[in-house]
Parts: structure tokens; sequence; C-alpha cells
């Protein structure tokens, strides 16, 4: 999908990118929590304003589209991927910010990232090949869990139940990624990021209608389906969530694939919860783990780690 340059140097902007994305990206979850209002409420309010954001880029690249592009992506098969992808997104965004209100935002951070693990364990059960490396890391990060999991009782806000929804991100947003993965290779990235955005955006603001009795008037922001635009705080951090994690955080690394490996980015990102925590401790005041969730979490880190490189390293192999 990507091809990065050979024989040439990385340019000095390119790894300011690289830690601005990585640090937007890890400062979404303690950004969510400053945002006092249901949690699929906000949820929706982020996408939303994520579609605004997209929509202009993406009328921009269909219009330079060839015309066998477009008639493509018109193409039934391709819809329905397109809707897969967004519900993916939805139940991902539904149940990681539900988490974040009812587990503490390291344990939110670690569970929604071990996607990873996921992947392997995936594999294994629909019996498909698993390097050895990858199945070790996964066994490593699944006991880490284990470790997260017990230590529970000892941290006043964590729940299971809390965990498990952050978990569940992690399982919807591999088929978001295996969409994307299909997707991307022909079609532009705000092309497929826009309708992909706004179904999430739609399906999270019928699910807070229905389970959280948000409503469309704009009386109340605190309640309403369209309230951030109203609510000058809550405005300035749904547009940081947009612009930030968003747009510099996700697209940020998907431009910069053009000089550095997949294998960077991705070993990068595997530190998203260690950064998430530090920068909610200065900005939401959380907790300082126990030593429990501590030793799990990087128990889960290195585990994680290691299923990336290899898997990253498996992809390599596929594009030679």
């Amino acid at each position: 999908m990507f091809v990065q340059k050979k024989n040439s140097v990385v340019p000095v902007f390119v790894w300011f990118v690289l830690v601005l994305s990585i640090l937007a990206v890890s400062s979404a979850g303690a950004v969510f929590q400053m945002i006092e209002v249901s949690p699929l409420l906000k949820a929706s309010w982020r996408l939303q304003a994520t579609s605004i954001v997209l929509f202009p880029l993406a009328i921009y690249q269909y219009v330079n589209l060839e015309n066998d592009v477009k008639t493509k992506l018109f193409n039934s098969k391709n819809q329905l991927a397109l809707l897969f992808s967004g519900t993916c997104l939805w139940l991902h965004f539904g149940s990681w910010v539900w988490s974040l209100d009812n587990t503490t935002l390291p344990r939110s951070l670690l569970f929604v990232t071990s996607h990873p693990l996921v992947i392997v364990f995936g594999l294994w059960v629909l019996r498909k090949p698993v390097q050895s490396k990858s199945m070790i890391g996964a066994i490593i990060g699944f006991l880490g869990a284990s470790i997260v999991i017990l230590a529970g009782d000892s941290e006043g806000k964590a729940t299971l139940i809390g965990d498990s929804f952050a978990f569940l991100g992690a399982v919807t947003v591999v088929g978001y990624f295996t969409a994307a993965r299909v997707l991307r290779s022909w079609m532009p990235l705000f092309v497929y990021a826009f309708p992909v955005t706004l179904i999430a955006a739609i399906f999270l603001s019928i699910s807070s209608f229905i389970a959280e009795g948000s409503v469309l008037s704009l009386n109340n922001p605190e309640i309403s389906l369209f309230g951030w635009i109203l609510d000058a705080k809550w405005f300035l951090l749904v547009l940081y969530l947009a612009l930030g994690p968003g747009l510099i955080g996700h697209t940020g690394l998907n431009g910069i694939l053009k000089w550095v490996s997949p294998l960077l980015i991705s070993s990068c990102l595997v530190m998203e919860p260690l950064l998430g925590s530090i920068i909610g401790f200065y900005l939401v005041s959380t907790d300082i783990p126990v030593i429990e969730t501590i030793l799990g979490g990087s128990i889960m880190i290195i585990g994680t780690l290691m299923v990336t490189t290899s898997q990253q390293g498996i992809s390599a192999k596929e594009r030679e």
C-alpha cells in the first residue's frame, strides 16, 4: 500500500511530525475525560467534528479521481465494505469512550491498544499459521492483561466491565483495520475516511439518543446531540480531538509512511498507554496506577511489541 523511499535521507520535519502525531493520539483519552457529558454523546461529538473537518478534503480528492475509480467507489461490494468499516469504528469508539467512564485511564488505554494480541488470537482460532514469535508475544501480552485485571480491586475506579469494554474496542478496531487495508489499497485517504467517520458518527448519535436520552433540541448543550457547537468549552475540546488525534495524529502518521517504515510507527504507538497515562496525570489528575497495573501493563506492552514487530516482518516479506 505504501512504498518507503530507499536511499533517501529522512527529512527533519518527519521526526517532528512523528513525535507530534504520537503525542496527539496519546492525548485523546485524557481530553475525552475532560468532557463531562455522557460517553456515547461525547464520542459522537468527536466523530461529528472529524467528519466536518474531513468533508472538504474528501470533496477535493473525489473531484480529482479518475472516472473508473469513481465507478469502483460506488460498487455495491465496496459500499458494503465502507458500511462495515464505519460500523466497526462506531463500536470501537463507543465501547472505548464508555470504558473511560468506567475504569482508569491507564487500564483503558492498555486494553484498547491490545489489538495486535487480538489479531494473533483470531488467527489461532481460525487455524491460520501464526509465527512463533507472535504466539509467544500474545501469551506474554495476555499474561500481563491477567495481572492488570487481578489488580482491579486495588484501584477504586477500575471495574471489570470497564476493562472489558476497552478490550471490546480493541476487538472491533481489528475489523476497521481489515476493511481499511482492502479499501485503502486503491481509495484515497480522505475519500475513504470521510464516509466511514460519518457512518460511525451517525450510529453513535443514534446510540446516544436511544441509550442516554440525548435530544435534538439545542436548549441544553450537555444532552444535545449537537451541544458541542453551542458551548465554547466543549467546542474547543471537541475541535482539538478532531484536529489533534484525528487529523494531525492519524493522518500525520499515514503521511510520513512515505519516509519511515510502518514498523517504526507501530512500535511507537505501542507506547500510547504510557504516554496517555502521563498526559492524563497532568491534564485530569488521574491517580498513579498501583504496582500490579504497572507490572502487568509493562508485560502487556512487551508482548504487544513482540507481536507488532513479528507481524510487520511478515507483511514486509509479503510485499517483496
